[in-house]
């Protein structure tokens, strides 16, 4: 099953080039099946870029989270902090292979009509 993760344009470059290796969450989707992410470039963007594969998805303090992925995590502690401020628990999503779309591609192209604040499920 896929997902669609609405993601800043900053971090979609990251993980296509292959400096962010993990996408961070506050909570996490709770349907197990779910083996791939489709990213959604928000604004200004706006657009479906491609995909990856969940390696694996990481749920621990946030202490420990970070000490764990701070090598690939594409981002800064301090932006990490702040993301996860008053909170006890953090998620991430390790990512796997990556796919780029030749073209990119419109929400409309997945039926969907707004992009999500987090996530939406995908029919595949």
């Amino acid at each position: 099953m896929k997902v669609l993760l609405s993601i800043k344009p900053e971090f979609v470059e990251k993980i296509f080039n292959g400096t962010k290796k993990y996408e961070f969450r506050k909570s996490i989707f709770k349907n197990k099946d779910v083996d791939t992410v489709v990213v959604y470039a928000s604004s200004p963007c706006k657009c479906i870029i491609g995909e990856f594969k969940i390696e694996a998805i990481l749920c621990d303090n946030v202490d420990k989270i970070w000490k764990q992925t701070q090598g690939f995590s594409g981002i800064s502690e301090k932006f990490y902090r702040i993301y996860f401020a008053h909170k006890t628990s953090a998620y991430a999503i390790k990512i796997g292979r990556v796919t780029k779309f030749k073209k990119p591609k419109q929400l409309s192209d997945y039926h969907i009509n707004h992009a999500p604040q987090s996530f939406v499920y995908l029919r595949t």
